[in-house]
């Protein structure tokens, strides 16, 4: 509520009413104390000060003395007419002082009512109640400050120290309800993703089962139509014996039909002689001529007969041939055609046969599985509940867990319980002066907490990295992390305070494994990574920035897709194209489909806990597994030798990377077998044991693979 609303207020409700009586009498303020009050109070009071001003002298000259009430017990008495500044002698003798019983002063009881009458008056069902309520009990705080001069500086202390408190509680609020909107902004997003998700993927389910289904029936027709083609196959070959049997028959009786026609020739014949014997009065000559004649006419005739009968008399007709013909080509044709169709319809009803027993073995499998899981494995728990008890609820508890396994929210669960653990414990115990205690935490006793945020903590490391960095390269040699992290901190915070934050950083970098920044410094610190890892990965990301720089001619900060994926492959030669993609898909996850622009520059920042952006963390987890990749394929090459000296090391080395150079060699050879000498082939190590030293180091293929590998990590990891 502001000043001029409050002012306007007051005009509307009245002033206070203050009255002579048994109340408490106060002096006007005139001495240097009123400056110890806030500026928004004296704004606030400017308008009553006058009249209380004339008030308190009125009541003071009246009374003639001051009320302490309620400072005496009730049954407690003062004198009646005695004044505080009076002279000694003047005062009256004890036997004629009467005795008082102290009320409760008539100030307070006014002062109560006035503030009865203003919260009446306050409309509290607006927004801002609580402030309109507040602002009374301010003023009535302030009348308190005003008049008891003895405790006005505490008084002023306390509620300057409470009104500070309050403006910081409300600008926290304000700068966090954006970000209450923001999450549930997102929550509603990713609900409605998972809900198309699933949707989309019922869709999909469903027309499977359909196409299935329209498989099946597909495959019944063909059956049902492939029956009915044989059925018409015989069909047809009883026709044809039916035809060859008709045609038989008939050659049969064409043949009786000659030798019947031959039988009346001769008995014609016959007849003829008898008759030529009988005429006896004509030409024998011509007669004679004439029988030869006929004679003749009969063999030609005869003869052709004998030819047509021969050469014809199984012979159908030319029109009923060629349809008989032209029907059989047809009925060839579509046979053929539906034998190809039946074959084709039976190798892919092989196939079907084929998969569903595959899909029958790998469900009864699964099921085997997951019966075999179910019995062994305890049930999955409700990851849920843990929002009633993590800070921040449900809306935060779902950020944490966004996309994260079981496995992972143990250990999300796990740094949140130790870090609020964390910033409970007060001191911590020492570790004590022994010589397996890292150089970094000898000390006896116990040490301050000195309860840091995870931005300060990261702030410090990424200072050591810094200061570190530049030492080497200013004596040229390599500086060990642990010792140089002590005398870091000691000569920035001194020898005595060296300890605690040494322990404080120590320990929040032991809990939060999640954050890259304060996990991978404790690997190193530890022992557990060697510094070649961190200065390799930051390498990589220098050389990946110098290729967008150069690809971006125009200096404008964007670079188009193709771009992007070229300088990628410029970058990163050895790269395989999926891993390619992966990072080209890891810079556009702020964009829209239909955007192509990249803001490359963005890719690279830190938030202020130092969490990276996607795309740089998909680098990191990029080189972690193509290391894998490359020690497996060692692995594999060394076979079943369980202890490997330096040269069989070098020859599978060249073997799985023939571009490997006698440096880089040297170095992972000294890495493998940590000596430095001229003679490393006279040692034997085992393998297991060179292979997690490898994997400590800054190991990465040289040149191209010389063939393509799987793609399973190593099985160290």
């Amino acid at each position: 509520m502001s000043d001029e609303q409050w002012q306007q207020h007051k005009v509307n409700s009245g002033r206070i009413q203050l009255g002579g009586g048994n109340g408490m009498a106060f002096q006007e303020q005139t001495t240097p104390e009123s400056s110890s009050e806030t500026p928004d109070c004296q704004t606030r009071m400017n308008s009553l000060k006058y009249i209380l001003s004339k008030k308190q002298k009125t009541l003071l000259s009246a009374r003639g003395h001051w009320s302490m009430w309620p400072a005496f017990p009730s049954g407690q008495t003062v004198l009646r007419n005695h004044k505080p500044c009076c002279a000694p002698e003047e005062r009256r003798s004890s036997n004629k002082q009467a005795l008082l019983t102290f009320p409760k002063p008539r100030y307070l009881e006014e002062l109560e009512s006035y503030l009865r009458k203003e919260l009446q008056s306050l409309d509290l069902t607006k927004k801002n109640s609580q402030e309109l309520k507040l602002q009374p009990y301010r003023e009535i705080f302030e009348f308190f400050t005003d008049n008891f001069k003895t405790c006005k500086p505490l008084l002023s202390a306390i509620k300057n120290e409470y009104e500070v408190t309050l403006a910081h509680q409300r600008k926290t609020i304000r700068a966090l309800e954006p970000l209450k909107a923001m999450v549930t902004t997102v929550s509603e997003d990713c609900t409605r993703q998972i809900l198309a998700l699933q949707e989309k993927e019922k869709d999909e389910i469903n027309m499977l089962k359909q196409e299935k289904q329209n498989l099946l029936t597909f495959i019944d027709n063909m059956k049902e139509e492939n029956n009915s083609l044989q059925t018409q196959v015989e069909h047809l070959q009883t026709s044809v014996a039916e035809e060859y049997a008709r045609y038989f028959n008939e050659y049969g009786a064409r043949k009786l039909l000659l030798a019947k026609l031959n039988d009346m020739h001769n008995e014609r014949l016959d007849t003829t002689r008898h008759q030529v014997q009988d005429i006896k009065d004509e030409d024998v000559v011509k007669l004679t001529l004439a029988l030869k004649i006929a004679r003749q006419d009969l063999t030609r005739a005869q003869v052709k007969l004998n030819t047509v009968i021969a050469g014809y008399g199984d012979v159908v007709p030319r029109r009923d041939f060629k349809l008989l013909e032209k029907k059989f080509s047809d009925l060839l044709q579509e046979m053929k055609t539906l034998q190809k169709d039946f074959d084709q319809l039976h190798k892919e009803y092989e196939t079907l046969l084929e998969i569903h027993r595959e899909t029958a073995e790998e469900r009864d499998n699964f099921c085997a599985e997951l019966q075999r899981v179910q019995h062994n494995c305890t049930p999955r728990p409700n990851w849920e509940k843990c929002s009633e008890v993590i800070p921040g609820g449900a809306d935060r508890w779902g950020c944490l867990a966004e996309g994260k396994t079981s496995d992972q929210l143990v250990h999300v669960l796990l740094e949140e319980i130790g870090t609020a653990a964390l910033k409970e414990t007060n001191v911590f115990p020492g570790w004590g002066k022994g010589d397996k205690v890292p150089v970094y935490l000898r000390h006896e006793g116990e040490v301050k907490n000195k309860k840091l945020t995870k931005k300060d903590v990261v702030n410090i490391l990424k200072d050591v990295w810094k200061e570190k960095i530049a030492l080497e390269q200013q004596t040229g040699k390599r500086s060990s992390l642990p010792e140089f992290f002590l005398s870091y901190l000691q000569e920035k915070y001194g020898d005595a305070a060296a300890m605690e934050w040494s322990y404080t950083l120590y320990e929040n970098m032991r809990l939060c494994r999640s954050n890259h920044v304060l996990s991978s410094f404790y690997d190193m610190l530890t022992g557990k990574v060697g510094e070649e890892q961190y200065h390799g990965q930051n390498q990589l990301i220098s050389n990946l920035q110098k290729e967008l720089a150069a690809c971006d001619s125009s200096n404008s900060g964007s670079l188009t897709s193709k771009q992007f994926s070229m300088a990628v492959r410029e970058a990163f030669p050895l790269k395989r194209e999926e891993s390619i993609q992966e990072l080209v898909d890891a810079s556009r996850y702020k964009l829209d489909s239909t955007e192509d622009l990249i803001d490359y520059i963005s890719l690279f920042k830190e938030d202020e806990e130092g969490n990276a952006e996607p795309f740089v963390a998909k680098l990191r987890s990029q080189y972690v597994r193509e290391k894998h990749e490359y020690l497996r394929q060692l692995k594999n090459k060394l076979g079943d030798l369980r202890e490997v000296n330096a040269d069989d090391l070098k020859t599978a080395f060249c073997t799985i990377d023939p571009n490997i150079d006698d440096q880089t060699l040297d170095t992972y050879i000294g890495l493998a077998y940590q000596v430095q000498r001229e003679q490393p082939d006279q040692e034997v190590v085992p393998v297991e044991t060179a292979l997690e030293r490898l994997l400590a180091g800054d190991v990465r293929r040289v040149g191209p693979s010389p063939r393509e590998g799987s793609t399973t990590d190593f099985e160290g990891e």
